[in-house]
């Protein structure tokens, strides 16, 4: 057992966990916040995807030890109060979602395409210097994220208006 203080969603919490214990595990069982979900545990399928330093990554590849000091955002700290994240709020004007159970890692990995896109960091579709987001560009861009029902429809179109 270690010590471990994570910063997530503004706050510091020090919790007594195992050294194994991934970041994800320690959102879930030690924090209670079950925003993001245990899919594949692989890092296959992105329903565990947090905000770390502003970049998404898989929790549930990440050891939580190794993320003391950063700051950690998950699905549960993108509204400000009762005002949602203007990508959360795209998603439900969009019906991006089915069982919702990918929708957390959808929106967190949407933060950070928009981002990566504003400061032009290119994808493997990006055709000039200048990164757009394109219906092809948040297809790219969101493919490590999957959704077993298929919102992709309505996925593409919600990463496009939260962008604007």
């Amino acid at each position: 057992m270690s010590r471990v203080t994570l910063r997530v969603n503004g706050t510091d919490h020090e919790l007594d966990c195992d050294v194994r214990t991934t970041l994800l595990d320690a959102l879930r069982e030690h924090l209670d916040l079950i925003g993001a979900k245990k899919g594949c545990d692989h890092g296959q399928c992105g329903a565990c995807t947090v905000l770390v330093d502003g970049r998404r990554i898989n929790s549930c590849l990440a050891l939580a030890i190794a993320y003391q000091g950063r700051d950690i955002v998950t699905v549960e700290g993108l509204a400000d109060g009762d005002s949602l994240h203007p990508v959360q709020q795209a998603f439900i004007d969009n019906d991006a979602f089915q069982c919702g159970y990918c929708t957390s890692g959808q929106i967190c990995s949407a933060v950070a395409v928009i981002e990566e896109a504003k400061q032009g960091w290119p994808s493997a579709v990006t055709e000039d210097d200048h990164p757009r987001l394109t219906p092809d560009e948040v297809r790219e861009r969101m493919s490590g994220n999957l959704c077993r029902c298929g919102a992709y429809t309505g996925i593409v179109p919600a990463v496009l208006e939260a962008s604007e």
